[in-house]
């Protein structure tokens, strides 16, 4: 069986469904694991009883985590519903149960400390995460249409489930926008002396505003230092900075500190429901400006915080 036909098929059936490239890039992924370590020469060779024992494999031998496990099982499925018709409803392999856990924060002293350390413009991204508990995605895909400055706020679009949201833009960051915003300004005329400057579009956008993709307002409001071919649609454009070259910033930034945490850009989302909630602000506001669908998700900040034990004092500290 031809890897380049089969992974095609998939590629094709998750951009007619608009997944997300992230998605499409982990699916293909494991499809390649897949049928590479099971050798197939063709795909009426593959079974359902398939999946169980590379799941198997993963489990026992890669030893990789529930999350992962489930991530490799759904690119699996979905490629067998989708392109090879095969039933999977009948699996015998008992799915991981991920552990749930209490997340990390940082308190507003270490959160602060840790956006100080950052430089240009990953400590404006840093102070967005915190400052409107913001996902990182959410963050560099920002695009200047986004921003209104006479409300404060940021337009998410698409953010995690395909879902818009309004969050806050910290009064403290204005300045730091503007000036940001200035630069992208400079980069894409230099772009459109070069005949370039056309935005990074998914693709039903781009046959929607083709005429105006070269406008700034499409532009992102942290665009890579390279150009890129574009992945769908094959034009050369300037994507956001990758998600990678913030992570490595930030843990430099971390390593000047004496903070004893683990600390990742997701981290200052969490430091953000939790400083929220400690403020007394309602939890349907916080859940909201997170975007959670469940109040249920957002419950879990109420931990973190030690809403749950007010008022309970140890036995340790009574005389």
């Amino acid at each position: 069986m031809a890897d380049t036909k089969y992974l095609q098929a998939i590629r094709e059936q998750i951009r007619i469904r608009h997944y997300s490239y992230q998605t499409e890039k982990s699916y293909l992924y494991w499809n390649k694991y897949f049928i590479r370590y099971f050798k197939f020469s063709n795909a009426r060779c593959i079974k359902s009883s398939h999946i169980e024992q590379f799941l198997s494999f993963l489990a026992n031998e890669k030893h990789v985590s529930s999350s992962t496990q489930q991530q490799a099982l759904c690119a699996l499925v979905f490629a067998f519903k989708h392109v090879l018709a095969i039933n999977t409803e009948n699996l015998q392999f008992p799915y991981a149960k991920a552990p749930k856990r209490i997340p990390q924060v940082l308190t507003d002293q270490e959160a602060k400390l840790v956006i100080d350390n950052l430089h240009g413009k990953y400590q404006l991204i840093g102070s967005l995460l915190y400052g409107a508990g913001l996902r990182l995605n959410e963050a560099l895909k920002i695009r200047l249409k986004d921003i209104d400055f006479d409300k404060e706020t940021l337009f998410v679009f698409r953010g995690k489930g395909k879902k818009d949201r309004v969050c806050i833009l910290p009064n403290m960051t204005l300045d730091t926008v503007h000036q940001q915003i200035q630069n992208v300004r400079q980069t894409h005329q230099f772009d459109l002396s070069q005949g370039l400057g056309m935005a990074s579009l998914p693709s039903s956008l781009l046959r929607k505003f083709r005429s105006s993709a070269k406008q700034l307002h499409w532009q992102f409001l942290f665009p890579s230092i390279h150009y890129i071919t574009h992945p769908n649609d094959g034009y050369t454009c300037r994507h956001h900075i990758d998600p990678t070259t913030f992570s490595k910033a930030l843990r430099k930034a971390v390593a000047k500190t004496t903070i004893c945490k683990r600390v990742t850009a997701h981290t200052f989302r969490h430091s953000f429901a939790t400083n929220l909630l400690q403020r007394d602000h309602d939890i349907r506001t916080v859940q909201e400006l997170l975007g959670h669908t469940d109040v249920k998700t957002t419950q879990i900040y109420t931990h973190v915080a030690g809403l749950h034990q007010t008022g309970v004092l140890s036995p340790m500290d009574i005389k």
